[in-house]
């Protein structure tokens, strides 16, 4: 993304929700986005798959423009959004029977990552039939089926408890070292960021700018220990408040 604006038609004016936004992201790399209500979060990631334009800027994949949806990014949202009346195996393949592929490599992509997710025993299931967090397993094996450059996420463990949420990360961080996707995710949770990311970007309010992008200073090998290790904890503790002091500066 280079110089990226953001404004949505108001009674009183266009309203500016992102402003001259300039991220790079390398490939395999795994880059967290945080920020108060109103940072514009979801809408940057919205925009990275295409399903919106800027109002200014470029957003290029390889050096190609963004120009709407793609297989290339693959998205994943707070729900899953999985089709109900689709089986697990069909709701992975869905995607994989919009492109021009043989069924046997499709098949063979579908049972390698219900395998990746550990859900090849519930194939046959429908989602009304699963937990919260098998759910979202699918919502990213049908993501990741497609082999996409990058892997967007936004908030998709928000809506899980807290025990299953961190069985998510955990999950989430093995799959993308198997697989070596690039990840771009957008999270309220600070100490989820910091447990996912190799680096985290902190987005100020109204409008939405990067006012900080911080490296994770931590072993790339970490499980849910690394959570209360001083070096976590201290850097959680820096990006709340570099949160924290954005919502309280003076305007």
């Amino acid at each position: 993304m280079a110089g990226v604006t953001m404004e949505f038609p108001g009674r009183l004016g266009a309203r500016r929700v992102l402003d001259g936004i300039d991220l790079t992201v390398a490939p395999g790399e795994f880059v967290c986005l945080v920020g108060a209500s109103g940072s514009g979060k979801s809408t940057l990631l919205s925009l990275a798959a295409g399903l919106r334009q800027p109002t200014d800027g470029a957003i290029t994949l390889d050096g190609a423009p963004v120009r709407g949806p793609s297989p290339e990014r693959g998205l994943v949202f707070q729900t899953g959004s999985l089709f109900p009346w689709r089986t697990v195996e069909r709701n992975v393949s869905f995607g994989l029977e919009l492109l021009p592929i043989p069924k046997a490599d499709r098949d063979a992509r579908v049972e390698h990552y219900l395998a990746e997710v550990g859900l090849t025993g519930h194939r046959h299931s429908l989602p009304k039939q699963l937990s919260g967090g098998e759910r979202q397993r699918v919502a990213i094996a049908r993501a990741l089926a497609c082999e996409p450059e990058v892997l967007l996420l936004d908030e998709p463990f928000g809506a899980l408890d807290v025990q299953t949420k961190e069985d998510m990360q955990v999950f989430l961080r093995q799959v993308w070292r198997a697989e070596g996707t690039t990840v771009v995710m957008v999270t309220h949770d600070v100490e989820e960021a910091v447990f996912l990311a190799q680096r985290v970007l902190v987005l100020g309010s109204n409008p939405g700018r990067i006012i900080a992008e911080l490296p994770v200073e931590l072993p790339d090998e970490r499980d849910l220990r690394s959570k209360r290790q001083p070096g976590f904890l201290a850097q959680r503790a820096e990006i709340e408040d570099l949160i924290r002091g954005r919502l309280c500066a003076p305007r």
